[in-house]
């Protein structure tokens, strides 16, 4: 195997295994005595795990305040929350819940100290300045396992609408200090989210694997979250109490936020990017339902102008991994790739784009918008007609 030059940033210290919530007051407390939680909107402070959350912080002698997002996590709504929050001596910021929590946790984290708005750093709006931090101590705590923002040094943003985005605040300083991972944690999710959230992580990982960035650190890391992907998601999504798919599952979202935020991801997540910022589409449901047409392009576009590119070689081992009755051959364990795609998609009811109301006629305008940061590491440049035919192929 060759060794090619990479780099590798900051990584959270990460804490993983069946109960290891009980551990987080303890971790706190390490980072002061007051802190802020971050949750989605009512989930979690319905469940048994939010008395044992709010138990465990009393009796480390941590005071808190609670701040819940419903939803995606807007510009408007961090600036609010930072100016809201900046006089109360926030010491560690928490965020437990999905991605959409774990992102608006971060980014606040990152600017309670300066009173920035969110909207000076954000890529591709606004005049992208500098961030200089320090960001307050953050502790992720995933309560799904998806966009694995539990080990990503950027919180995705989004406006939702005819002139909407969905953009990153990044830098190394927004990595969590912390990335406590209970798989325990997932046993209340419903099968819609369990499906969309692991088709997810699963798209972060095939993407990172063949991204023009991979190196052999994130190769071996993604492989073993696609093998994890392989013999977690189809079980776990029929029965959210086998402990063994969940444990599968959380470990294939951890890694796939630490292969995207080192290699890069590919074009699932360019369209993913307008498509959430334009629709009412569930990120992870974009990533999911995109995901088996967006390999079947990139497999035929490297073939015909890249034939002996090494992401075609990568396509036929993942196509063996995740059929290991594929044949040898090259092809047809690409063929074989791309079939297991299509039966997880129709295994996990996923719909389609036309569900949420995208038209023929929005077509030009997603593929416009889709060569965001994401869309620069996919393996090969793909044509403008080559990204409709994404879309087109899941209305």
């Amino acid at each position: 195997m060759q060794i090619t030059d990479f780099s590798f940033s900051r990584l959270p210290r990460i804490e993983f295994g069946s109960g290891a919530l009980a551990r987080l007051p303890a971790i706190a407390r390490g980072y002061g005595r007051r802190a802020l939680l971050v949750t989605g909107a009512t989930s979690l402070q319905a469940s048994p795990a939010w008395a044992r959350i709010t138990d465990g912080l009393r009796s480390e002698g941590l005071s808190w305040l609670h701040l819940a997002i419903p939803g995606e996590p807007s510009p408007h709504r961090i600036d609010e929350a930072v100016r809201a929050l900046r006089a109360e001596n926030i010491e560690v910021v928490i965020g437990i819940g999905g991605g959409s929590a774990l992102d608006a946790a971060k980014a606040i984290a990152g600017l309670l100290q300066s009173g920035n708005s969110v909207m000076d750093h954000l890529e591709g709006v606004g005049p992208e300045l500098p961030y200089a931090g320090p960001a307050t101590p953050f502790i992720a705590v995933p309560t799904t396992a998806g966009t694995g923002s539990e080990a990503t040094r950027n919180a995705v943003l989004s406006v939702q609408g005819a002139d909407g985005f969905k953009k990153s605040f990044r830098d190394e300083k927004l990595v969590a200090e912390v990335a406590l991972v209970d798989p325990d944690l997932l046993a209340t999710c419903p099968p819609a989210v369990i499906a969309a959230n692991g088709m997810d992580a699963f798209t972060q990982l095939l993407e990172s694997y063949v991204s023009s960035r991979a190196s052999p650190l994130t190769d071996s890391l993604a492989w073993g979250g696609m093998t994890a992907v392989r013999d977690g998601l189809l079980s776990f999504h029929a029965d959210a109490g086998d402990a063994a798919a969940r444990a599968r599952m959380a470990y294939a979202a951890l890694v796939s936020g630490i292969t995207l935020a080192q290699a890069g991801l590919g074009s699932v997540h360019g369209l993913a990017a307008p498509l959430g910022a334009f629709f009412p589409i569930p990120h992870g449901v974009a990533c999911g339902t995109l995901l088996a047409e967006a390999t079947r392009v990139n497999i035929e576009a490297l073939s015909a102008r890249a034939p002996t590119h090494a992401a075609l070689e990568k396509y036929a081992k993942a196509g063996r991994l995740l059929s290991p009755q594929a044949p040898p051959d090259h092809n047809a364990a690409r063929v074989a790739l791309l079939d297991t795609l299509q039966v997880w998609t129709g295994a996990l009811e996923l719909p389609r784009l036309g569900h949420f109301g995208v038209t023929t006629a929005d077509i030009p305008r997603i593929v416009a918008n889709s060569r965001g940061s994401s869309m620069k590491t996919n393996p090969i440049v793909l044509e403008d007609a080559e990204i409709a035919r994404i879309v087109a192929a899941r209305l």
